[in-house]
């Protein structure tokens, strides 16, 4: 059995089944925290199951009870150790599909989707949400692109090719432009700090 521990949950992975468990928090009151774990894991769970029958490849909930989902166990290896522009153009596929279904993700990157057998599937909802708004979307999109940008010296053909395949399976463009004009931002933040 494998244990990674999170800054909200501990992952336990056993030999055909993951079992996530939200950990308590200290420093809120008891039956506050116990009430949040308790809504966030069935919003997870519910999250992970609506995506799925949007057509985006998760794990098969297989039991939620309070703050923990156990899960299958999807074997196969994180897609940071074999992105390619195919790949790339197929996590924009899966986004638009979740964008589409009024869900943002909320940490797209290659180390939360697992390539098994020539599909993506996509593994850490933790902090998912539903939103139909273009922002959030755009935060959403700008993350990912984040996340090449640090793990990868082609990161530019690869953000391109997720462009493609999220905007050739409907994603709003207008979620492109709000992810570019996210960036922009964080640019001019860093050029005002440096004067």
């Amino acid at each position: 059995m494998k244990v990674y521990l999170g800054g909200e949950a501990e992952v336990r992975i056993l030999e055909d089944i993951v079992i996530k468990r939200r950990k308590p928090k200290r420093y809120r009151i008891r039956e506050l925290d116990d009430e949040l774990r308790l809504r966030r894991t069935r919003n997870e769970a519910k999250i992970i199951s609506h995506s799925r029958r949007v057509g985006v490849p998760t794990p098969i909930v297989l039991d939620v009870e309070n703050d923990t989902i156990v899960m299958e166990r999807i074997k196969g290896r994180p897609v940071k150790e074999c992105m390619s522009e195919e790949i790339s153009k197929e996590i924009g596929r899966y986004v638009a599909r979740l964008h589409r279904a009024g869900i943002v993700h909320g940490d797209i990157t290659p180390m939360n989707m697992i390539e098994c057998e020539g599909r993506i599937f996509f593994v850490d909802f933790g902090l998912a949400f539903y939103d139909n708004r273009i922002e959030p979307m755009g935060v959403d999109v700008h993350v990912y692109f984040e996340s090449l940008k640090a793990s990868f010296e082609n990161w530019e053909r690869l953000r391109d090719a997720f462009v493609e395949g999220y905007l050739a399976a409907g994603g709003s463009p207008d979620v492109i432009e709000r992810a570019k004009e996210i960036e922009e931002r964080g640019r001019y933040v860093e050029r005002v700090s440096m004067e």
